[in-house]
């Protein structure tokens, strides 16, 4: 039997809640990989802000031994992911290094979006697939029609699907039979070149960047002179190990075997997820299928509430980076808002994560501005330019087009809510493309531009289904759209930090709801001052904040008042309008996060 009939690779994968990681926890347990003392809940998730959401942000990896009822000794790999959008380009590697999956769905809520776009990953890479329904411990859990929904909505067949509970256990030691009996042992022959995949890297304040890797063939060794494929840098390998959950030092990983590898590298970008090592001394010809480097889809500025702190938020990102190659920052200063910087995230989970952390682990306020998406703006000069930030937007005269990134977004919800749910779909510019039900589950596929996304779209979709509907989207394409940007000018002054791109078919409403809201919010000066906003150089909307007056007649009675008066009241407008042309408004800090929250409401 050779070594690698006795080793399963195999991932879990849900939607969020459904209980993976707590599932991972008894495989883990009835394996013997931690002792009772050792246990705790989510053991696979090791951030703060992941244990306390309850959601996997980063890939895990365990390996297992499992003592079957055939008498063997089987080797078990677990990966465990995430299962949120935002990250789904390190589920799908997760899933390339894996001959099979484990389907969780949860028994009580039945199919959700994200369970199926897992699912479809699986399916494309020919993964095999184990359906197992958990909690089945609570009682509003139902296993048949949970069952029955599995076959409409996903297609795969339930009559071997294991109900189970990661709670109390129950079901546990048939999956783990049903892991060997069904799922395929991996391929790849030891005696070849090396070939590996990079599933996932992280930094570790001791050891450097530690790399997660998945041998396709060969053997990877200490010693070992290896090449990363994307960058053409050669490294040499200071120390192989397994996770067992603990980390455990071995000599090789051959064909078949995940495992980790530490080789002194200290800048996480040098590893890109997907990546292919190989040996520096017999480097392959062509690299594994499927990679791409990440790349950011929502830009938003980051500015700190006090600006003492500009310095402590640089140090901050700069150390979140380092755990997160796929997040990018780079200064920007903005004259309402100080000194800050423009983020790049992978979604909107991935802003507030970032965010939160920063707050948390760094105890910095900070003031966020509204999240934009990036734009393709075409020249008439043939030339094409990235455009994140609204404010550095080219001349109108030179613009031949712009084009903005659509999603294709999967919508399951419970069929009471569907026509709201399609009305907020139409006003976001939503092309409908699919509707099927699924018993009282209606699942709609939608077309969306990711610009109306962004905002509060996930929000209003929880609010209006009670928090039933779940939501899954995947960028498609950019496309041509009529598109403006909304400058918002005080006194006359661009306000920089406050203009967006926008549909034309919305500026004018925005348009006249911010100068209504910072009308209310910018104290009043000696003088009067127009709030207005404009496309290019046309107004579209006005509001005036009016000027306190002073009396200055009090004191004039008897004859020849009236021109007297006269002369008092020219003096004091010549005087209004030269503090108008030379005074300085100041918009106050809360009516910028005023006018983001309207762009949220």
């Amino acid at each position: 039997m050779s070594n690698n009939e006795v080793i399963r690779n195999f991932s879990i994968i849900a939607h969020i809640d459904h209980g993976k990681s707590t599932l991972a926890d008894r495989l883990i347990h009835k394996c013997g990989g931690l002792t009772d003392r050792e246990m705790k809940e989510q053991v696979l998730d090791s951030m703060d802000i992941e244990r306390e959401r309850g959601i996997t942000i980063k890939a895990q990896t365990v390996r297992l031994n499992y003592n079957a009822k055939d008498g063997k000794k089987y080797i078990l790999n677990i990966i465990d992911t995430p299962g949120h959008v935002d990250f789904s380009y390190e589920v799908s590697r997760s899933l390339y290094a894996c001959e099979g999956s484990i389907l969780i769905v949860d028994s009580t809520q039945g199919v959700e979006a994200q369970t199926l776009a897992n699912v479809y990953q699986a399916l494309e890479i020919n993964h095999e697939i184990i359906p197992v329904l958990n909690k089945i411990d609570l009682p509003a859990s139902d296993v048949d029609k949970t069952k029955k929904q599995i076959e409409d909505v996903i297609g795969i067949g339930t009559e071997d699907a294991i109900p189970c509970s990661g709670k109390t256990g129950e079901g546990v030691e048939e999956i783990l039979e049903e892991i060997i009996k069904k799922l395929p042992a991996p391929k790849g022959k030891e005696n070849e070149s090396l070939k590996c995949l990079l599933v996932d890297s992280w930094y570790d304040s001791y050891l450097g960047v530690v790399t997660l890797v998945r041998v396709i063939d060969g053997i990877i060794s200490k010693n070992m002179k290896i090449k990363m494929m994307s960058t053409n840098q050669e490294y040499l390998v200071e120390k192989v190990g397994v996770f067992t959950p603990k980390p455990k030092d071995i000599e090789s990983l051959s064909s078949g075997e995940i495992g980790f590898i530490i080789t002194g590298i200290k800048n996480l970008s040098e590893t890109k997820v997907g990546d292919t090592i190989c040996d520096a001394n017999k480097p392959l010809k062509e690299s594994l299928p499927g990679f791409k480097p990440s790349k950011p889809v929502v830009f938003c500025g980051l500015f700190p509430v006090d600006s003492s702190e500009y310095q402590k938020l640089k140090d901050g990102l700069a150390k979140l980076q380092l755990n997160d190659s796929s997040f990018l920052f780079e200064a920007e200063s903005s004259s309402a808002l100080g000194l800050g910087f423009r983020c790049g995230f992978l979604g909107l989970l991935h802003l507030e994560i970032i965010t939160q952390r920063l707050e948390r682990e760094f105890d910095i306020n900070l003031l966020t501005t509204t999240p934009g998406v990036v734009y393709k703006v075409h020249l008439n000069n043939g030339k094409v330019i990235d455009l994140q930030n609204p404010s550095s937007l080219p001349d109108l005269t030179h613009i031949k087009s712009i084009e903005e990134p659509w999603i294709k977004a999967t919508i399951i919800t419970p069929d009471e809510y569907l026509g709201p749910i399609i009305k907020v779909c139409q006003d976001k510019r939503g092309i409908q493309k699919n509707l099927t039900y699924s018993g009282n589950r209606a699942v709609l596929n939608y077309e969306l531009p990711l610009n109306e996304v962004v905002f509060d779209f996930y929000d209003k979709l929880k609010s209006l289904s009670s928090g039933y509907a779940s939501f899954d989207y995947e960028i498609i394409e950019h496309r041509e759209g009529d598109l403006v940007k909304l400058g918002i000018l005080v006194n006359s002054e661009p306000v920089d930090a406050l203009s967006m791109m926008i549909h034309k078919d919305f500026a004018q409403s925005i348009g006249r709801e911010v100068c209504e809201k910072l009308k209310d919010l910018i104290p009043r000066h000696n003088f009067m001052i127009p709030v207005q906003a404009a496309i290019g150089g046309k107004i579209i909307a006005r509001e005036t904040i009016k000027g306190f007056k002073k009396d200055v007649l009090t004191k004039i009675h008897g004859g020849g008042a009236r021109d007297r008066k006269r002369k008092l009241l020219d003096k004091q407008k010549k005087g209004k309008t030269r503090s108008k042309q030379f005074g300085r408004v100041e918009i106050p800090q809360k009516a910028f996060i005023g006018v983001l929250k309207i762009s949220k409401d």
